[in-house]
C-alpha cells in the first residue's frame, strides 16, 4: 500500500510498503477514505531533525473496515466507521470518566504506538473502543463534517467544554487555524453570546464571523491584548481558549484572561516551560486547563448534529488533495495557501 511518512522538516514521501495485518486480536484493519493533515503535523514539518528511518504521517480519517481481530465485537467487515486520533479501550476507569486520551490502552496514531493514516490502509488497535459506526448509504457530502469529529471540531468542542462555556458566556479564541475556528463554532453551539477571535487572516476570520464569532482582532502581542481589554470594559475574558501552541499566544492568553477566568489550552505545546507566577496567572486567580482531546467521549453526541446538517465543521476544509500529492498540502498549509487539507485515496 501507499503511506505517508516525514525524514525530516520539510521532506514528506509517499511510499509503497506492506499492508498492515492483524497483530492483536483487538485490531482491526481499515481502508482510508477520507483522511487530512492536521496543524499539529507541521510541528514537525517545521523542526524534525533529518532521519534515515521515516515516520509515518496521519491520524485522522474515516475508513471502510476490512478486517476484524478474534476479539472485536460490534463491527463487521463493511462497516464505514469515524476513528479518533488516539485509540483507546472505551471501558477503563479513565475512559468512564470521559479521559480516552489517559486510556490505560492508549496510543496514537503516526509515530505513538500504530501506523500512519494518510495511508491506503491502516491498523486500529482496540478497535471495539475506538471506532463508531456511521451510516454506510450517508450523504457524500457530509464526509468531510464527519472527519472533523475525528480531531479538528471536536477539539474546538473540547476547549469550549474545558473552559466551561455557558449560555451567555463571553469567549476569547486565540488562533484562526481549523481548530481555533471550530472552538468558535463549539462556542456558539455552547451558547456563547460574545466571542473574540484572535487572527488576522482575513480569509479564515471571516469563516470564523460565519462560524459565530461576534469581534475580530487582528494584532498581536501588547497591542491585541490592549484591543480585547477594550472590547471587553477593561475587565478582560472569562474565557480563554488557546488554540495555537506557541509561547506569544499563551502570553497573549494571560494578558486577555479577566481575574478569576479560565485559560484553556489546546493547541499542542511547542514549549516546555511557561509562566504560572504572579504576573500570569497567580496574581489573576486564573485557571488553566485544557489538553489533548478525548474526542471518543464527543463522538456519539456530535454525530446526530452533523447527520442532520445542524452544524458544519467541514467547512474548515478547503483544498482537497490525493493521497500520491499529500506533500502539497503539507506546503500549502504550511504558506497559509490552504487551512486545512483533505486527502483522498
Amino acid at each position: 500500500m501507499r503511506a505517508t511518512f516525514m525524514y525530516g522538516a520539510g521532506d514528506v514521501r509517499v511510499e509503497n510498503v506492506p499492508d498492515p495485518r492483524i497483530e492483536a486480536p483487538t485490531d482491526a484493519v481499515v481502508r482510508m477514505v477520507l483522511a487530512c493533515v492536521c496543524g499539529s503535523d507541521l510541528h514537525p514539518f517545521h523542526s524534525m531533525p533529518a532521519a534515515e528511518q521515516g515516520v509515518p504521517m496521519g491520524h485522522e480519517f474515516i475508513g471502510v473496515v476490512e478486517e476484524i481481530g478474534a476479539e472485536v465485537t460490534g463491527l463487521a467487515p463493511g462497516d464505514l466507521v469515524i476513528s479518533p486520533f488516539s485509540f483507546s479501550d472505551n471501558s477503563c476507569a479513565f475512559c468512564r470518566d470521559g479521559l480516552h486520551t489517559s486510556c490505560v490502552n492508549v496510543g496514537w496514531f503516526g509515530g505513538g504506538g500504530a501506523g500512519g493514516v494518510q495511508a491506503e490502509l491502516a491498523r486500529v488497535p482496540q478497535a471495539a473502543g475506538t471506532l463508531v459506526k456511521i451510516p454506510s448509504d450517508v450523504d457524500e457530502a457530509l464526509l468531510p463534517s464527519l472527519l472533523t469529529l475525528s480531531d479538528v471540531y471536536l477539539t474546538g468542542w473540547h476547549a469550549a467544554h474545558m473552559g466551561k462555556v455557558t449560555p451567555g458566556s463571553t469567549v476569547t479564541v486565540i488562533g484562526d487555524g481549523a481548530v481555533g475556528l471550530s472552538a468558535v463554532l463549539a462556542a456558539k453551539q455552547l451558547g456563547a453570546e460574545r466571542i473574540i477571535l484572535m487572527g488576522r487572516h482575513t480569509s479564515r476570520t471571516d469563516l470564523g464571523r460565519e462560524f459565530g464569532a461576534t469581534d475580530v482582532v487582528a494584532e498581536r502581542g501588547e497591542e491585541g491584548v490592549a484591543r480585547v481589554l477594550d472590547l471587553t470594559g477593561g475587565e478582560g475574558s472569562p474565557v480563554v481558549i488557546e488554540a495555537v501552541g506557541y509561547l506569544p499566544a499563551y502570553e497573549q492568553a494571560y494578558g486577555v484572561v479577566r481575574p478569576g477566568g479560565i485559560i484553556s489550552r489546546v493547541g499542542v505545546p511547542q514549549y516546555e516551560e511557561a509562566p504560572v507566577g504572579f504576573g500570569s496567572l497567580f496574581g489573576k486567580n486564573v485557571y488553566l486547563t485544557g489538553g489533548p482531546a478525548p474526542v471518543r467521549a464527543y463522538v456519539e453526541q456530535a454525530l446526530p448534529e452533523v447527520l442532520k446538517g445542524a452544524i458544519n465543521p467541514g467547512r474548515v476544509f478547503d483544498r482537497t488533495v490525493t493521497l500520491d500529492d499529500v506533500a502539497d498540502a503539507y506546503r500549502a498549509m504550511d504558506t497559509r495557501a490552504a487551512l486545512k487539507v483533505l486527502v483522498r485515496p
